[in-house]
């Protein structure tokens, strides 16, 4: 008879408990998470009624899976961009309530006379909300159309990422035993570099990886490459000091600004759910009812710390971030609750074994009471609010409610000078970032790769060289970016004072550029000598301000990473301007066959050409029902239809047709680069010299020779004078014409 190995009978348990009981859970209409809670505990050691799992290690692996991939999927939804637009609002409400929350927490832990640890983690516990359960309460009681929500909603985004932020806090402070002031800023800067730099290189690597591979992927692969990008970045993540948890909610935000997110949302979602409810079962089976009598009354107090602490503290947050005093009650008190993030933080903690055994159950019964309470808390609110309408004074509450924090008014030209201030410092902070990050992969990787085979003279010398040939398209931007830029220009011709401080900041720019060389150059070695070093830090950046040939580098890096982390805004855009609908999921009846939508690229050599003439039918077996060009459709198209670039395709055809005209669509493109050049305006006078003298207009060679237009004639009239076909061009004539730039020239140089 087979014997199943225990992990395999411990999971199968799992899931089908928690398949029970979430069943139950969800005809109750309650959270998802509390079901898996409770089946949990019911096939814990502490329940002795049923069976219980055998093998809990196990277990704990397949939870810490569980755990990133939770991570990975809320990268998935989270996006820096849209965090960019919110605004100071929801930043000051977050971060006022974790740090509130955060010293509450740990206070009412000294109270109980717990360890400085188990409160320090306690407090991070008690500061997380439940995007999960308040996303869940609003939408059962119709009120995410409100304006309220959607400002809760952009805040416990925010507490999702301070909470990543915090978890790489706890881990340092829970190894080194203490956390001063200067180690904190030590470990926030880290993170910072970290992620800004995984998330540079992300949005500039991966979305050309998955354009590349777009006409191989189906969803399989997808899923496949999904998961090992998320655990390499977990991985890469653990190896530099930080969480695993940490480095897949970075993979994810990074895939979440490509194009493909939503079909990897969809193939992932099936494995979160999995894992994740794995996690939640074995935090189920921590509770253990004996420890959560004997702490009833810490739970009771925790409780009502909870809901307390965020009727005041979150209602004062929103409050201060701008919100009147009803918007702030009711944003504040449906936040009274913990969640995901807490038994997170709690898992953590017992990971480290930094906290006492106790804490985890007592978490767990304390976040199942408050998610009961959360509706309530929620409609609690406005009666709160009109109680205390009524307790205080008229004049208090109409201060309240038209409080506002005043932001000084600044002129045109203070604004010009405070935008080319923010901008400059963004692109001098991420150029400098690029930098170190080269140098660093140079020094650690191939400074002991030439170490192998050279001297250490000739080692180092190689590779400052390699460190610095990779820098120097960003060196050059934090030397010359934007030195032409608008906000430059205009404060440069406005007024002659101006040009002094901007001389200074070329100066400055010029200088830190060198600095960066010349550090490069004696951390590589200290032979080149601090003389040397200047002389040749100074060349440097001579020969990089003045190359065309990084300037073109760097622009060409800098077009490529807007394009990516534009892509998906700009396709959603294009989308909504032409009320596209997605048919790649429309199956026919009882046929291997559906609808794909397949975009010609603009370099494609099918464009221009008509679909009679392309014959893709008898080629490909493929058949074109549709074809969207802007914001209208050719439906049943025709043979003598063209195909334009940009056009999106609705094909009929099974599987193995639609990829193979897939990959003929994708790689039978022209491989010239096009280059596009500024049109030119110019009046010209003819000459003897000029060729068109004696010419019609037809015969001239101006459109096929020249690649130019003529507009008309200029005879001191109001408007041009039209040419007409049979008028020859005379001596003297004063012609206007219109062409790209090099032709213009090319032309004037000839009168």
């Amino acid at each position: 008879m087979e014997e199943l190995p225990v992990l395999l009978t411990d999971l199968g348990l799992i899931l089908f408990s928690a398949a029970i009981v979430t069943l139950i859970f969800k005809k109750l209409k309650q959270p998802l998470v509390l079901g898996y809670i409770v089946a949990g505990f019911l096939v814990s050691p502490h329940m002795p009624y049923t069976q219980s799992v055998v093998d809990e290690a196990d277990i704990s692996v397949w939870a810490n899976i569980g755990v990133i991939f939770l991570l990975f999927s809320l990268g998935l939804e989270f996006s820096f961009k849209k965090i960019a637009k919110m605004g100071a609002a929801p930043i000051i409400a977050a971060i006022t309530i974790v740090f509130c929350m955060m010293l509450l927490g740990n206070c009412v832990g000294h109270l109980f006379g717990w360890g400085d640890m188990d409160c320090v983690f306690l407090g991070g516990m008690l500061a997380m909300s439940s995007t999960t359960i308040i996303f869940k309460a609003f939408d059962d009681m119709g009120l995410l159309q409100q304006k309220f929500s959607s400002l809760v909603m952009s805040v416990l985004i925010l507490e999702d990422i301070l909470a990543i932020v915090l978890m790489v806090m706890l881990s340092a402070f829970a190894v080194k035993g203490d956390l001063n002031g200067g180690q904190l800023v030590s470990s926030v800067l880290r993170i910072g570099f970290y992620v800004l730099v995984w998330f540079l290189c992300g949005i500039f690597l991966i979305p050309m990886l998955l354009r590349k591979l777009r006409g191989i992927l189906n969803e399989e692969t997808l899923l496949i490459i999904s998961i090992a990008l998320c655990l390499g970045m977990a991985i890469f993540s653990t190896k530099v000091g930080f969480s695993s948890a940490f480095g897949a909610f970075i993979m994810g935000s990074i895939l979440a600004e490509t194009l493909e997110v939503d079909k990897i949302v969809k193939v992932f979602n099936p494995v979160k759910n999995l894992f994740g409810a794995v996690f939640f079962v074995s935090v189920g089976m921590l509770v253990d009812p004996k420890i959560i009598v004997e702490y009833a009354f810490p739970i009771a107090m925790l409780v009502l710390t909870i809901i307390v602490g965020h009727a005041v503290f979150s209602s004062f947050a929103y409050f201060i971030s701008g919100q009147n005093l009803k918007n702030s009650m009711k944003c504040g008190f449906s936040m009274a609750q913990i969640g995901e993030f807490a038994f997170i933080i709690a898992s953590l903690g017992l990971s480290l074994k930094v906290i006492s055994p106790y804490l985890y159950p007592v978490v767990v019964a304390v976040s199942v009471i408050t998610t009961f309470l959360t509706p309530y808390m929620i409609k609690f609110a406005t009666p709160a609010y009109e109680r205390l309408e009524k307790a205080l004074p008229d004049k208090w509450i109409y201060m309240l409610d038209h409080l506002t924090i005043a932001t000084p008014t600044l002129s045109d030209k203070q604004q010009l000078w405070k935008t080319y201030i923010v901008r400059l410092i963004k692109q001098m902070v991420i150029y400098y970032v690029i930098c170190l990050a080269l140098g660093l992969i140079v020094y650690t990787v191939g400074l002991p790769f030439f170490k192998s085979f050279l001297s250490e003279g000739w080692a180092n010398a190689v590779s400052a060289v390699i460190a610095l040939l990779l820098m120097a398209p960003f060196l050059r931007g934090i030397a010359m970016k934007n030195l032409r830029g608008k906000e430059f220009v205009e404060l440069w011709n406005d007024r002659m004072i101006n040009r002094l401080p901007l001389t200074f900041i070329i100066l400055a720019r010029w200088a830190f550029c060198m600095i960066i060389i010349f550090y490069t150059l004696i951390t590589y070695s200290d032979r080149f000598g601090l003389s040397l070093s200047l002389a040749i830090a100074f060349i440097a950046v001579v020969v990089i301000v003045s190359s065309r040939s990084l300037n073109r580098r760097g622009m060409t890096i800098e077009r490529l990473f807007m394009e990516n982390l534009n892509a998906r805004e700009n396709y959603m855009e294009s989308m909504k301007k032409s009320g596209r609908r997605k048919l790649n999921d429309e199956r026919l009846i009882d046929r291997d066959i559906h609808i794909a939508s397949i975009t010609i690229p603009d370099n494609s050599q099918f464009v221009g050409q008509s679909l009679h003439d392309l014959h893709f039918g008898s080629r490909y077996g493929i058949h074109i029902s549709s074809i969207i060009r802007g914001s209208y459709r050719i439906n049943i198209p025709g043979g003598v239809n063209v195909l334009f670039p940009g056009d999106v395709l609705n094909v009929i055809g099974n599987d193995s047709q639609l990829a193979t005209f897939n990959k003929a669509i994708t790689e039978t493109v022209n491989t010239d680069i096009v280059k596009y050049e500024n049109m030119k305006l110019l009046q010209i006078e003819l000459t003897s010299r000029c060729p068109f003298v004696g010419k019609v207009i037809g015969d001239s060679g101006l459109r096929d020779d020249f690649k130019c237009m003529a507009l008309g004639l200029e005879e001191g009239k109001e408007q041009l004078t039209p040419i007409a076909n049979t008028r020859k061009f005379r001596e003297g004539d004063r012609l206007w014409v219109v062409g790209e730039e090099p032709n213009v020239r090319r032309l004037a140089s000839l009168m």
